[in-house]
């Protein structure tokens, strides 16, 4: 029996990608419809029953007439348990939303080399991007609007 101890080199699947990004944009527009406009911030309630799981936020960072960048971070009730944030900018022109930072990583490539000293996946941005997607699935399937009791 052979062992190849050459790996193939991890190839991009941009098809892939950019329908990621295309689906995110379009989850985003209906999560903050009005994110170029005055809406700047909104809290999705994520619940079980009575029992509030968390908070949704999305919050806008960067207005720009071709590209507005987002905050998307979970707010929980679980101190010890560690919250996803990510930076997504969104192109309005080009219909597409991706997740550029994530938990301090910044300018995230399209492949990594592997290993690295950071542990980055291969595909790291491919899966952010589809964990936005599903992300923002979840709050669109199961999430509703936070109220406040007063």
């Amino acid at each position: 029996m052979e062992v190849n101890l050459l790996r193939e080199r991890y190839r991009v699947d941009l098809i892939e990608l950019q329908s990621a990004c295309e689906a995110n944009y379009a989850r985003l527009m209906r999560l903050l419809p009005d994110m170029r406009g005055e809406q700047r911030e909104r809290r999705v309630a994520l619940s079980q029953g009575e029992q509030l799981l968390g908070v949704l936020s999305l919050e806008v960072l960067e207005c720009c007439p071709y590209t507005t960048t987002l905050q998307v971070r979970q707010e929980s009730e679980f101190p010890w348990l560690p919250m996803p944030t990510l930076h997504v900018r969104a192109y309005h022109d080009a219909r597409m939303a991706e997740v550029i930072e994530a938990e301090k990583a910044r300018m995230l490539l399209g492949r990594y080399p592997y290993p690295n000293q950071a542990m980055h996946h291969p595909d790291e941005k491919t899966q952010l991007n589809l964990f936005l997607g599903e992300w923002l699935n979840h709050c669109l399937a199961c999430g509703h609007e936070l109220v406040s009791v007063r």
